[in-house]
């Protein structure tokens, strides 16, 4: 497994990141936690989490935390050989506590609900989820940097945030001599490159670490899903069909994603993978699977790529 280096932090991880989105639905606990566990003997020190996630029966304002939890049973004793990122910033509710956006009241409850649900005491890096238009960043990028002062978190970064924002944010830490975010998460894969105009150019020049999720496209990108077709039994579009997206002629440029991985002699999984390792700033990826089966399979893609994380030096 490749290691790449997350920014200028020291801290190397694997160039797959293990996404746990699935835990607690259709991953149960006893699953997940060999699946943790298998990753860690097998080169993956890199896991995902967010205080959302809980499986595929998640909602904007649902519970959360269920994936932080399996998480915490998994790393038992194996804490120090794991970098683990989290999230926080959508809207979770229960009876004790509802909340959501990038307030420093919201932030400060969930980091310290995190660390309860993972049995740690630190983050190695905190993740913004996505952009809250109801508070000033201002206030979001300073309780970053308390908590890092704290000791809570090592690192921060953001995911879901536009290319402007980040300017914003930059200029924030150097008004104010704020620890800089070392981390962005993405939605790039193949099909989808939004961002590849403004977003990762940006990321790259700052040296901030692109850590993509969704490189599969929900499954799309594996071959699996054929026009005019019913979707496989067990597949993420059986199940969530909601958040699948067919349209825009996705088939069409399924064709054509197809006829390169055959070129390059990978399995359509593989080639998405090695396709994003192969991009410059793409420091790791982040991968939502079902099975340690799963797991192996994209590992091939893992195991043989050199592009350079940051062709452009950052001048502070």
């Amino acid at each position: 497994m490749i290691m790449r280096e997350i920014g200028d932090t020291g801290i190397k991880v694997s160039s797959l990141c293990l996404g746990t989105m699935t835990f607690g639905t259709p991953m149960v606990e006893s699953d997940a936690v060999k699946l943790v566990h298998w990753a860690l003997d097998h080169g993956v020190n890199f896991i995902d989490t967010a205080d959302i996630y809980e499986g595929y029966t998640r909602f904007l304002g649902s519970p959360g935390g269920v994936a932080e939890e399996i998480l915490g049973v998994a790393l038992k004793g194996r804490r120090e050989q794991v970098v683990v990122t989290s999230k926080v910033g959508n809207p979770i509710g229960t009876w004790e506590y509802a909340g959501t956006g990038l307030g420093r009241i919201h932030i400060l409850h969930q980091i310290d609900a995190s660390l309860s649900r993972l049995q740690t005491d630190y983050l190695d890096f905190y993740e913004l989820h996505k952009a809250d238009s109801a508070t000033p960043l201002e206030e979001s990028v300073a309780v970053m940097a308390d908590l890092i002062q704290i000791g809570k978190i090592r690192h921060w970064g953001f995911s879901n945030f536009e290319a402007s924002h980040i300017q914003q944010i930059l200029q924030l830490c150097k008004t104010n001599n704020w620890p800089r975010p070392v981390i962005a998460q993405p939605l790039y894969n193949w099909l989808e490159r939004a961002n590849e105009e403004a977003y990762l150019p940006f990321c790259r020049f700052n040296h901030i670490a692109i850590t993509p999720y969704q490189p599969l496209q929900g499954g799309i990108l594996t071959g699996k899903y054929a026009a005019n077709q019913p979707p496989p039994g067990g597949s993420r579009a059986e199940k969530q069909p909601r958040w699948m997206k067919f349209e825009n002629g996705v088939h069409e440029k399924l064709k054509e994603f197809l006829h390169e991985s055959e070129e390059a002699g990978l399995k359509p999984s593989q080639y998405a993978i090695r396709w994003l390792l192969q991009k410059p700033g793409i420091t790791s990826v982040v991968v939502g699977i079902k099975s340690i089966e799963q797991l192996d399979d994209l590992m091939v893609a893992a195991k043989s790529t050199s592009a350079s994380p940051f062709p452009m030096p950052y001048v502070p």
